[in-house]
């Protein structure tokens, strides 16, 4: 006898009276509706093909979101009178780095360590050259060509050298470890990860000098 597991359809309702259940569902339920109203279903036979287009829709998505979430960061930001830096570096990295935790903590699960580690590495690396590069490709040689785009925050070497230290650090600490991930690696690397935001996040905010100019006043 054979039995064919289904997954349940993030559409349908969850048969459950706890709260905290429902609302996530509820809350989640119009991006899963787009979604599934967007993009075929490749598990399905006369789908199979379409992944080029699937893949093309969800980079849409996923720039569509991004932009959503970059405007109420910074209206937030803003109101707050926190710095586009300091957003960037909390919010902004952690909301866009979650997709590539949750990779990692899958792959880890499946055994394969060497591949969680790469994606970090690579996801990082396509971010600085690709994520940094492509904008201003686009802003200077298309959208306005000729120009240029000013960066603002002299704090910006210190989070540039501290990345660099990071990495550094990522190599001996592994290497001390021999080389193995393990719960005590695990603490080393999140306590590093909360030196860093601490620092890089007072030296935006100008406590060790004067980093970003003020922001201009706006009634906005």
């Amino acid at each position: 006898m054979y039995f064919v597991c289904l997954q349940a359809s993030s559409l349908i309702k969850p048969e459950t009276i706890d709260r905290w259940i429902l609302f996530k569902w509820y809350s989640c339920y119009p991006i899963h509706y787009l979604a599934q109203a967007t993009m075929p279903d490749l598990k399905q036979e006369k789908y199979k093909n379409w992944y080029p287009f699937t893949f093309l829709i969800s980079m849409i998505w996923i720039s569509f979101y991004s932009y959503i979430m970059v405007w109420m960061i910074t209206l937030i930001g803003t109101t707050l009178g926190i710095p586009d830096t300091v957003m960037g570096l909390t919010f902004v990295a952690a909301g866009v780095s979650v997709p590539d935790a949750l990779s990692s903590l899958a792959v880890v699960r499946e055994g394969y360590s060497d591949m969680a580690v790469s994606n970090a590495v690579g996801s990082n690396v396509f971010d600085i050259l690709i994520c940094l590069g492509l904008p201003w490709f686009l802003q200077t040689a298309i959208i306005k060509p000729g120009s240029h785009v000013n960066v603002y925050s002299k704090g910006l070497i210190y989070s540039t050298v501290s990345l660099l230290s990071t990495v550094v650090f990522l190599v001996v600490a592994t290497h001390l470890n021999g080389w193995k991930l393990d719960k005590k690696y695990g603490i080393v690397l999140m306590l590093w990860y909360i030196f860093f935001i601490c620092f890089a996040s007072l030296y935006e905010l100008n406590v060790f000098g004067e980093m970003n100019p003020p922001e201009c006043h706006s009634d906005y």
